[in-house]
């Protein structure tokens, strides 16, 4: 995976640090940019409410009061916990242009987030997740 350019992540880790803390689907998303399979994930259809952080290091990332069903087959939320909380970087693989959501916190990759598509959220943006990269916290 590429470094982010301009930022030191917070939580440094080497390659054989995360390839034993993290399982190989988790370390192929997270530090290998991958994706997973759509509506294989186990948080597409989840309510629960909670926090959701990031599986690599912990750091919270979305709440539950901003996931959305946008039926794209991975968890949606139209808004991270804080500006903070995530770093967007333009990415051009597979030949178009598409802007990546990393953690802030780690550096790992998270996802995608889309702008104008139409869904009826306050923002007009859907943070488009794996669920592998997430670790849901149900609220007490």
């Amino acid at each position: 995976m590429e470094p982010v350019v301009g930022t030191t992540p917070k939580v440094v880790r080497s390659e054989e640090e995360w390839r034993t803390q993290l399982n190989p689907a988790e370390f192929a998303v997270l530090r290998q940019a991958g994706t997973e399979r759509p509506w294989t994930g186990e948080y597409v259809e989840t309510k629960t409410e909670g926090v959701y952080e990031c599986r690599a290091c912990g750091a919270e990332l979305f709440r539950s009061d901003t996931k959305f069903d946008s039926h794209c087959g991975w968890p949606s939320f139209f808004s991270p916990l804080a500006g903070e909380a995530v770093i967007l970087r333009e990415d051009r693989t597979l030949g178009m242009k598409r802007v990546e959501v990393l953690c802030a916190t780690c550096h790992s990759h998270l996802g995608h987030v889309f702008e104008g598509e139409g869904y009826p959220t306050p923002t007009d943006q859907r943070y488009c997740i794996n669920s592998v990269s997430l670790k849901l916290v149900p609220s007490e």
